[in-house]
Order: C-alpha cells, then structure tokens, then sequence
C-alpha cells in the first residue's frame, strides 16, 4: 500500500498544475499522503471492480461510459482537456480509475451545474455538482413514459425491453421531482429535493470526499443515533406493518419487498409469464422458468431474460429497480421513494389482488 502511495504521490505535480490551487483547497489541513490513503481505500481506486474492468477485453472504455468509468474520460466529458464540455470525444484507456485528477481540475471546481437524463438543468450546485455528472443515472421518468406512449396497460408488448436506471443514481434520487429520475405516475404529485439542514445539504457534507463513507456520529447530534436504520422521517406508520417506531429505511425496505413480490404475482397471473429479479445479473429481470420465485442455475443467462413486459409491469419495475441500485436512497430522499414504492404498488394494484393496499403516501 505505503509503495502504491508513494507512486501516486509523484505524479501529484501533474495534476497540480492542470488543477491549481484553488482544488485542493478543501484539504488544506490534511496531509497529502493521508488524502491518497483514504482514497486508495475507496469504491473509485477499485482497479477490480467491473465499474473499471468491463471494458478489458474490448482494449478501451466506450465512448458513451468513459465519463464515468474513467479519468481521462470525466477530464473529456467536462472539456478540462481542452475538447467540447458535455459530450465525451473518444473511447477512454483501460485501466484507469477515478482518480484525483478527475475531480481535481478547475473546470471539476468551478461546475455548478448538471443536465439530468430527465433534460432538467439543476444549477447552484456547488461542490456536489462533479459528483452528480456520474451519479445520475442514465435514465427518466420520460424514459418510460416514451416507451409505453400508446400502448395498452396491461397488454404485452414485443416492443418493450427492461429500462434500466443504471447504478447509485444518488442524486437522482436525491432531487427527486426536479429531476424526474424516477417514473412519476401521471396525476401524481411528488417530493422536490430532500432538504437538510444547512450544513449537511452536500454530498461531501455526509460522505467523507475521498473515502466516500458516510460518518455517523454527526447524525447523533440531532438524531441521537448513530445507526441510520433508525432515524425516521415522520411520525406515520407508512408501510403499514404496525411498527410506528422502525427507522424510515426499514419502512422502506418492507415497501420495496411488497412491490417485489407484487410484480412476481402480476406477471404470473396477467401476463401468464412468470418472473423473477436478479440484482446481481444484467439486465435483472428474468423469466422464471421453474415458476419457483427464485433465480436459479440457467435461468440467468442473457437469452432468458424476460421478454413479456406489459407497459404497467415496466413502470413498477423500472421503479423497483431504482430504488435497489440507491442503497442510500431511505437517506437522499425519503419520500420520494416511499411515492413511487406506494405508487407503483397502487398501479398493480389495479390489475391483481395485492395483500395489503393501507400504506400511508407521505
């Protein structure tokens, strides 16, 4: 580790002088090699994640997941590299992380704003906006909505394929109804961005910049409590479980689970195609062959993915999905994902007979 340090720490010049001053002024009271440690350590130093990996065998990272999946492709896609901001020019390098020249250049310093998957433009941003270039998602509630534009509800349709949000779409979550990241039932009115209080309204004021772990003990100070699966939002009993006391993201696990099953008993019995999630196997959503309600043997493979989607079986899937890839999201915004859990509930609802139609849509 010390040695994998020592050699990042000599290539500090370069990126010192594409970024100035001005990027690290953040951690002025913090060594340097501290810095390079605590990032070492983290989820964007990972060189075996599949975040960094996937691309191997192609020889460079495409073009359209370079922004994300690599440095020089975020320097590209911001224009610190002297190319056109917004678009990202060129596959990127294999081998490459988010490193700290990604973040630490004045064109990642001085962003204030980002254009979500939705079109909506959220400015004022700060210090959170180079974080939200990569944790949007890559996808909308217009998304869905254009996917299914004219179809019956509960007729299946070859047209249609699985929409993926893709991976920790905090701040899609985060911004709720600005952004849209969600699909938002028509008629429905939903949360904005969740508002903290001040001093705690950044991702860096929750998540350590480098490390990326959340620090618990200033959560105490209001909610005397450092387990964050205990703090609640409010006072009702949202999921309907006769526990007004769990923590809001155990609410939120029990609506997350009841719209799981939720979908398996609709694709059964509406469709006729019984279905079955995988969280860990692209694209996720697979036909359960056996009818046994769990993903086994070849059932996961790509051919079998599921293929019988209704354009309500997509909306509350895609939804469902959404919420499983923001581990965080019972703490970025709460209420909207308790909306569009309840929602999406509401809307199989009207197609199967679900066991408990009581919750409490903040």
């Amino acid at each position: 580790m010390i040695s994998r340090t020592i050699g990042l720490l000599l290539t500090v010049p370069s990126f010192w002088l594409l970024s100035g001053k001005t990027a690290w002024a953040q951690d002025t009271q913090v060594p340097l090699a501290d810095i390079v440690e605590s990032w070492l350590g983290s989820p964007h130093a990972d060189q075996e994640s599949q975040s960094f990996q996937h691309w191997n065998e192609d020889g460079a990272v495409a073009q359209e997941c370079a922004a994300c999946h690599s440095s020089s492709g975020l320097r590209d896609f911001l224009g610190a590299d002297g190319t056109e901001p917004g678009i990202v020019d060129r596959p990127a390098l294999i081998g490459s992380t988010v490193d700290c020249a990604a973040c630490h250049n004045l064109t990642a310093t001085s962003l204030d704003e980002v254009v979500f998957p939705s079109g909506a433009v959220v400015e004022r941003l700060g210090s959170s906006a180079i974080c939200m270039v990569c944790h949007q998602g890559r996808q909308s509630s217009s998304s869905v909505e254009a996917a299914v534009a004219g179809l019956e509800p509960d007729s299946v349709s070859p047209d249609l394929g699985f929409i993926n949000i893709h991976y920790r779409a905090a701040a899609a979550s985060l911004m709720g109804a600005v952004a849209h990241g969600a699909y938002e039932y028509p008629g429905k009115i939903y949360a904005g961005r969740f508002a903290h209080v001040a001093g705690f309204d950044s991702c860096a004021n929750c998540h350590d910049a480098h490390t990326l772990e959340v620090s618990t003990t200033v959560c105490a100070s209001c909610h005397n409590t450092q387990d964050l699966w205990a703090i609640r939002t409010r006072p009702d009993d949202v999921d309907a479980d006769g526990d007004a006391s769990e923590g809001v993201a155990a609410e939120m696990a029990t609506l997350h689970d009841a719209l799981g099953r939720a979908l398996l008993a609709y694709a059964a019995e509406v469709t006729g195609a019984p279905i079955i999630y995988a969280p860990d196997n692209y694209p996720y959503f697979f036909a359960d062959l056996n009818a046994n309600g769990l993903p086994d043997g070849e059932e996961l493979a790509y051919p079998n993915r599921y293929q019988h989607w209704t354009p309500r079986l997509l909306q509350a899937a895609y939804n469902y999905q959404f919420v499983a890839k923001d581990p965080g999201i019972y703490a970025h915004n709460p209420a909207y994902a308790q909306q569009i859990l309840i929602d999406s509930l509401d809307s199989l609802g009207e197609a199967v007979e679900l066991e408990t139609q009581v919750w409490t849509r903040p």
